[in-house]
């Protein structure tokens, strides 16, 4: 089975020119036609449900994964899937006096068999990715036969890689920030086993390049 998979830093619906347009995100997800998208820095706004549009606008179920609220509305990550959703749960990916931080854990069905997805919007100090990379080792060594994919922002330009991900063959991840012209490779798409991915690629529509400050990252996968 043939899949699209993609991670997106929706910048809360922010564009680069300071105007929040969800209807330019809905744009951007319809472009892409992923069959499951992780989106991180995902805000809620009072009065507007951010999550039923985007679920509208990919055609897809989504589960929210909330960091910390502020003034009643949510922030945090999301998880937008065509495929049948099996069981979600949080990963803790707090640290000291740092920005609340999860990964959200989500298996779906596809072709008839699981397929486990972990997206998470790592923190911006090495120290603090340190223990979250460790964290989510721990984690994944939990039902490691179920092939894995690992994606998200990381903030990083060379990232720890996993142990569940390191013997695997991966292209090299272009560039996706910032999104006019993007230099730093913050954003990742992880794939156990690593022959299941055989195309990585960054969406660069014009909308796309206003609409975050990050572009799009797309992978194609064939399962088994």
């Amino acid at each position: 089975m043939r899949l699209r998979i993609a991670t997106w830093n929706m910048h809360a619906g922010v564009g680069l020119d300071g105007r929040f347009a969800p209807e330019r995100i809905a744009r951007v997800l319809g472009e892409i036609d992923a069959d499951v998208v992780a989106l991180q820095e995902f805000g809620s706004r009072r009065g507007f449900d951010m999550l039923a549009h985007l679920e509208r606008a990919a055609a897809a179920r989504g589960i929210a994964m909330p960091t910390f609220s502020k003034y009643g509305c949510d922030f945090g990550n999301v998880v937008l899937s065509r495929l049948e959703v099996v069981s979600s749960a949080c990963i803790d990916l707090a640290c000291d006096r740092r920005e609340p931080r999860n990964a959200l854990d989500v298996v779906v069905r596809a072709a008839g068999q699981p397929l486990r997805v972990v997206a998470t919007h790592l923190g911006l100090r090495r120290a603090e990715r340190s223990e979250q990379f460790a964290r989510l080792d721990a984690a994944l060594r939990e039902a490691a036969h179920l092939p894995t994919v690992l994606l998200g922002d990381f903030n990083a330009w060379r990232p720890h890689v996993p142990a569940r991900f390191a013997a695997a063959a991966r292209p090299p991840t272009p560039a996706t920030f910032p999104a006019p012209f993007p230099v730093a490779a913050l954003d990742r798409i992880l794939v156990a086993p690593g022959e299941a991915l055989v195309g990585l690629s960054v969406h660069r529509s014009r909308i796309a390049r206003i609409a975050s400050d990050h572009l799009p990252l797309v992978a194609t996968l064939d399962l088994p």
